[in-house]
């Protein structure tokens, strides 16, 4: 009878030691993911928001754009960041002054050109970095050229869905495709990749719709839209229809004024209209470019 116990208790300590080991040999990816379960479940909703938020941030290399002639963010009083101020300061005053009251959609502005390589997302980033320095302003870069896009080669960053995929319907919503950064009041939608139905689906309701969302929801928000080039390409014509303004950048020396005068034409008479020169030379400096401006005031 002893014996007989004392294997009964030896087979039940092998059962309970073979237990043991199984537990112990449950492959380190499965507790990982059951680690991560656990760790959500004790995250409240708001939590796991920002969490997610985080981890699509896009992070900016702001040293490699100085580097590379950008407004600095900084509050540095160099001339380049003193230029775009003068700049903003005539857009902030028409989007939220008493001009705005006489346009449509007076915060959206598109920066434009009449032809390829004059400096259109150059402008367009600075634009939005020295925006992005008001206190009281927040800026959304659209990046709606979507034939050429260049804003996040601009800026350093690597390719994203943007405002194609959602207009197709491949993401269920605009806010799957707008970024926050590393600079607080800066967000980005890429222009995704090209299709060949561009032209109707910037001219659809779904994007008539979401620029009436950017211009309305916030009213601190500036909307700055990249657009592709002026003449010959129906996507800028169709955009003009929803900024209430537009910057036009003119290359000093290349720009003919015959493009000028087609460009002006093909934008919506009812908008505040203004040119950035760009690449122009001061006579009083050591002969390097600066980026200076006109303004074109609306006619009524």
């Amino acid at each position: 009878m002893k014996n007989t116990i004392e294997k009964a208790l030896l087979k039940s300590k092998r059962t309970a030691g073979n237990k043991e080991q199984k537990a112990s040999t449950v492959p380190s990816d499965e507790l990982s993911h059951h680690v991560a379960e656990d760790s959500d479940s004790e995250l409240t909703n708001s939590q796991i928001r920002k969490r997610n938020a985080e981890s699509k941030k896009l992070k900016i290399d702001l040293a490699r754009l100085v580097e590379n002639g950008h407004v600095s963010i900084d509050g540095t009083r160099k001339q380049i960041n003193e230029e775009y101020r003068e700049i903003k300061r005539k857009l902030l005053a028409n989007a939220f002054g008493a001009l705005s009251k006489t346009l449509k959609n007076p915060n959206i502005i598109m920066v434009t050109s009449s032809r390829p390589s004059e400096g259109k997302t150059f402008t367009a980033t600075n634009l939005a970095l020295s925006i992005a320095s008001e206190q009281d302003k927040t800026v959304l870069l659209v990046d709606a050229d979507v034939l050429r896009p260049n804003v996040l080669k601009t800026l350093g960053l690597p390719a994203k869905n943007g405002l194609m995929e959602y207009l197709v319907g491949e993401v269920d919503d605009i806010s799957e495709v707008l970024y926050s950064t590393n600079i607080d009041k800066l967000k980005i939608i890429p222009a995704g990749r090209s299709h060949h139905l561009s032209t109707e689906l910037l001219a659809s309701e779904k994007m008539l719709e979401t620029v009436d969302e950017f211009a309305n929801r916030y009213p601190d928000r500036v909307v700055i839209f990249d657009t592709p080039p002026l003449i010959g390409i129906n996507e800028s014509a169709i955009l003009a229809n929803f900024a209430g303004q537009a910057v036009v950048v003119v290359e000093e020396g290349k720009a003919k004024l015959n493009d000028i005068k087609l460009s002006v034409e093909r934008l919506n008479p009812d908008m505040a209209i203004g040119f950035v020169v760009n690449k122009s030379v001061n006579n009083d400096s050591d002969g390097s470019g600066y980026y200076g401006y006109y303004y074109s005031e609306r006619s009524e």
